[in-house]
């Protein structure tokens, strides 16, 4: 099973976070431990340095009995001292003369501290106090079997001149208890915190990966063919970039699974009425129920319906054609106005049987333009056709083109018929879309529009119903050839 989103970034944050932890608590703890050893060895050092003075102040002749019964205030401090010093430390010292006299107080700990037994050693003892008698000052940690070991020695003097030493040496675990309960106290803290950050990211990924899980909820039921559901524009920018580039994409979704619904529908509709007259028709002439003498007039509706089924097929397979992304474009230089002449040369007939009257206006004699000039054709032929169809009797039509600027022509179709109302102008380029109600009815296919601004869109021009009351007037756009790129074609011929 895959593992989710959420779960691997709550993984790799904790992760994150727990090694960031980690690392601040581990130079924590050295740096705590560091300074509590110093901060020890100076404490160690400073008693050392009170007891160098208080053995200072005792004569010397004395100093054997310095740590007897005595009464001697000096004595006296000096014994609470080395006590003080066991006590706090649990350290014994060692005080002696230049002449190796001295004692040690509380000596007999060596036999209730294994770490301090273990690691006496009398030798080392006598060579550290000689440097120490000759006026140097020792803070040494001596590595034993059992572990650390921590030395304070100090001179103490009279007058300037050293008489004597004082040696401190505790165990490392002594020193180590000053700071291993603070260490603890932050190692727990350190798992708090942990715990408090993966709290906070759980509530911050779950809102992260939220989004996430709507959208794929949402393609599910696309998937199914529910496109009502749209996914909420929040979070993140980069979250509500996608989430809005999402619901573009639910739109147009919709609105293409709209039209292929209305697109089955209008062509089941186109599909379902001639069938239905050729089947009758045929049945009736098969069954006796038209008339021998009505056959050839009921055979004729039977052709022109055949007729009519095959051009909706034939404009469904351009349309198809024209839609295609793969089949490239390719566009020649030629005479837009010498094509419009030959569109209605081929639908003359028509025009003289409704006695239309033609009205040319081009901006100049020749006006060449760069497109696909079979595709620009069918635009015209369903353009012409369209106003020849909603023309009255006697009626004028008229096609006029135009220079816009250096880039682009315009090819303008007007007809002096009903025009379109403005109910239906929203949805003249509609596929199968027929505007019966403001023209007269036809046999049309609804598709002449449609593909004319499926072609033009290719092209990448416009094609528009013009505002007016007196009939329908279309303009479409072209690309012009300016007169540089004409010299340029004269010139290699």
């Amino acid at each position: 099973m895959r593992s989710t989103t959420f779960s691997r970034l709550m993984l790799v944050f904790i992760l994150v976070i727990a090694l960031c932890v980690g690392m601040l608590l581990g130079i924590f703890y050295l740096t705590m431990r560091d300074m509590q050893i110093q901060n020890r060895m100076d404490a160690l050092k400073m008693q050392a340095y009170d007891i160098a003075y208080l053995s200072g102040t005792i004569e010397i002749s004395s100093f054997e009995t310095a740590l007897g019964l005595g009464h001697d205030a000096s004595r006296e401090m000096l014994r609470q001292k080395l006590r003080s010093v066991y006590e706090d430390y649990s350290a014994y010292c060692l005080v002696v003369d230049r002449s190796g006299q001295g004692t040690a107080y509380f000596l007999s700990m060596l036999d209730e501290d294994k770490e301090l037994r273990a690691a006496f050693d009398p030798q080392h003892i006598v060579s550290r106090l000689k440097d120490v008698l000759n006026g140097q000052e020792l803070v040494d940690q001596i590595n034993t079997v059992n572990g650390p070991m921590f030395t304070v020695a100090v001179p103490w003097n009279r007058g300037g001149i050293v008489l004597g030493a004082v040696y401190i040496q505790t165990a490392a675990q002594t020193v180590r208890a000053s700071y291993e309960g603070l260490i603890i106290r932050v190692a727990l803290a350190a798992f708090v915190t942990v715990l408090l950050g993966a709290l906070l990211i759980s509530l911050y990924t779950r809102r992260f990966t939220k989004p996430l899980k709507e959208i794929a909820r949402t393609s599910t039921n696309m998937a199914s063919g529910d496109f009502s559901h749209r996914v909420f524009e929040g979070s993140t920018k980069e979250i509500y970039d996608m989430a809005v580039a999402f619901n573009i994409m639910a739109d147009k979704l919709s609105d293409t699974e709209q039209k292929r619904r209305d697109f089955i529908a209008n062509l089941s509709h186109e599909l379902r009425s001639p069938m239905t007259n050729i089947r009758g028709f045929i049945q009736g002439i098969l069954d006796g129920t038209i008339k021998e003498s009505d056959e050839k007039h009921y055979l004729t509706i039977v052709l022109n319906e055949t007729n009519r089924l095959s051009k909706l097929i034939t404009s469904l397979l351009n349309l198809s054609r024209i839609e295609d992304a793969e089949i490239k474009l390719e566009k020649i230089r030629f005479d837009i106005n010498e094509l419009i002449r030959l569109v209605v040369i081929t639908k003359i007939k028509q025009i003289e049987d409704n006695k239309i009257e033609m009205k040319f206006d081009f901006a100049q004699e020749e006006s060449r333009v760069y497109a696909n000039r079979d595709q620009i054709e069918q635009v015209l032929i369903n353009l012409v056709d369209n106003a020849i169809k909603f023309s009255p009797q006697g009626g004028v039509i008229q096609i006029k083109t135009e220079n816009i600027d250096n880039h682009s022509i315009s090819v303008t179709i007007k007809d002096n018929g009903v025009g379109v109302l403005k109910q239906d102008a929203p949805f003249i380029f509609n596929r199968f879309y027929k505007a019966d109600k403001a023209h007269t009815a036809g046999n049309g296919t609804g598709l002449g529009l449609a593909i004319s601004k499926t072609i033009l869109s290719k092209h990448n021009q416009r094609i528009e119903l013009l505002d007016g009351n007196d009939g329908a007037s279309f303009r479409f756009t072209l690309e012009r050839c300016v007169q540089t790129e004409l010299i340029s074609e004269d010139t290699k011929s």
